[in-house]
């Protein structure tokens, strides 16, 4: 805590003063942001960092292996699916992004067979994704991980059409998925193209 302390009197003294005016606006007025980006939780993929975000720009969705739980509208706790429905139907951003990354533990986890985990609750979430880890057995161990992480983006993107309020607006044309990958090691972003491939942006 003595660590992040720290830097947050290093914002007070060096940041805050220069944005004041801007987070006293934000106060004032709200958020606006453009775009949701539903990630990973894991430490070292930060979308505000990746897409270089400021305050506002980006409202950002994370859990655990950037999942897209499927659409289960029965009075259950769902922090994913609440957080989906706050960015598009509050929010109402126009853009929405599945950001998925190398060396994923989740998905590690997953193609490890981690979805028999009992009295969890990451093997019970990370079992949604059991298309994801089916695809990626077939192929060879060193291309395994990433395809892992790839079609979990895949599969994220496909639940988010089953939501009636995010492919009603799909339809519309005022919202639009993207499916994204970065690789940690090289600093990559690789972007789903309509092919199913990944390629750099």
């Amino acid at each position: 805590m003595k660590s992040l302390i720290a830097g947050y009197n290093r914002f007070r003294e060096t940041t805050w003063p220069d944005r004041r005016r801007l987070f006293e606006t934000l106060a004032a007025r709200g958020q606006s942001p453009r775009a949701a980006v539903l990630a990973c939780i894991d430490s070292r993929v930060d979308p505000a960092m990746i897409f270089d975000a400021g305050p506002v720009e980006i409202l950002t969705i994370r859990n655990v292996a950037n999942l897209v739980p499927p659409y289960q509208p029965d009075g259950a706790s769902h922090g994913t699916s609440a957080a989906l429905e706050f960015a598009v139907c509050g929010v109402q951003v126009s853009e929405l992004i599945v950001l998925g990354h190398g060396q994923c533990g989740g998905i590690a986890a997953l193609l490890a067979g981690a979805t028999t985990t009992e009295g969890s609750f990451i093997g019970p979430w990370i079992r949604q994704a059991e298309r994801a880890r089916r695809r990626a057995l077939e192929c060879t161990p060193p291309e395994r991980q990433l395809e892992g992480e790839y079609e979990a983006v895949r599969l994220s993107l496909d639940n988010l059409m089953a939501f009636p309020w995010i492919a009603e607006r799909v339809a519309a044309g005022t919202l639009t998925l993207h499916g994204a990958h970065f690789a940690v090691h090289t600093g990559v972003l690789a972007l789903l193209r309509p092919d199913g491939s990944f390629t750099p942006a």
